[in-house]
Formats: structure tokens, sequence, C-alpha cells
């Protein structure tokens, strides 16, 4: 019988591709609630909901609390949405790019990869002490933590901070 109920449940289960968007995994982590607060507030919950595919960046709420609470809290206001978007949306990348092809980029690169983001923006991703960092336009580094974790519309890596465009 549990062999019989195992076959049957591959059968029906066993391709499952991921069917939770970006945001979708956002929301379900309570590491990257005040990312969806953010986003919430910017009105890009429903882009990044889009087919993508894209690379969201996602800085953690210990990366957001690495903000000035005020400096936060004012960009959360609706009369600094513009100014939030731009923030997040450095944080996208159009397309999929997974953990091993930022690994063979930068061996191809010298250890430098330049990316364009979604605001227009180039960040770059580099290696520095056996690690993979972002690197933003103010010269500030943010380590990525943790890699691939996969959406239905593309792929997030966790950041410990949040990265600034000009």
């Amino acid at each position: 019988m549990f062999i019989t109920t195992t076959v049957l449940f591959m059968t029906f289960f066993g391709n499952v591709v991921a069917q939770d968007t970006v945001v979708d995994i956002a929301v379900g982590n309570e590491d990257f609630s005040t990312l969806v607060t953010a986003l919430k507030a910017a009105d890009l919950v429903g882009a990044l909901s889009s087919e993508g595919p894209f690379t969201v960046f996602a800085p953690t709420n210990d990366a957001f609390a690495k903000i000035d609470s005020k400096t936060l809290n004012s960009l959360l206001e609706i009369e600094n949405k513009k100014s939030l978007a731009n923030i997040l949306t450095y944080h996208v990348i159009s397309g999929k790019i997974v953990a091993s092809d930022v690994v063979a980029a930068l061996k191809k690169g010298n250890g430098l990869v330049e990316l364009t983001a979604l605001n227009g923006q180039v960040i770059s991703v580099i290696e520095k002490d056996g690690k993979i960092w972002l690197k933003d336009s103010n010269e500030n580094y943010s380590e990525i933590t943790s890699t691939d974790i996969m959406g239905s519309n593309g792929v997030i890596h966790v950041i410990d901070s949040v990265v600034m465009p000009k």
C-alpha cells in the first residue's frame, strides 16, 4: 500500500514546478517583511509578480535595520514613493541569473561583473575574500548570503545590506 501511494504521489506531484513568484516567496518569509512593506509602498508588487524573469537581490529585515529608522520611515511615505521605487528596482535585474552563472561570469570577468538594474543604473558583482558581494554606485558593499531561491518568475539571492543607487 505504501509503495502504491508513493508511486501515485510521485506520478502526480513529482514534476511540480515552482508556482510561487518571487513576491510570493518574500511574502511567505518573515525575514523579508520589511522588503514586502517597501514593495507595497512603492507599488511594485504587481510588476514583480508578472512573468519576468527577474533576479532579485533581496535585503533581509536585518539589512533594512542598518538604515536609520527615520530615513526608512520617510522612504515609506507616499510622497517618497518614486525614491523608494528607485532604490528597490536597483535590487532587481531583468533575466534569471543563478549563482553558477554569476561564478562563471566572475571567472570570465576577472572577479568583476557589471549588471544593469531595472532602474537603469549599474550594480557590480565582485568576488572578494572568497565571498560574492554587490558593490553599489556609492562604493558600498553587500554580501550575498544565500543564493538560488527559485520562483516561478525568477530567482532570489539574499543580501545583508540595502544597496543604494545614485
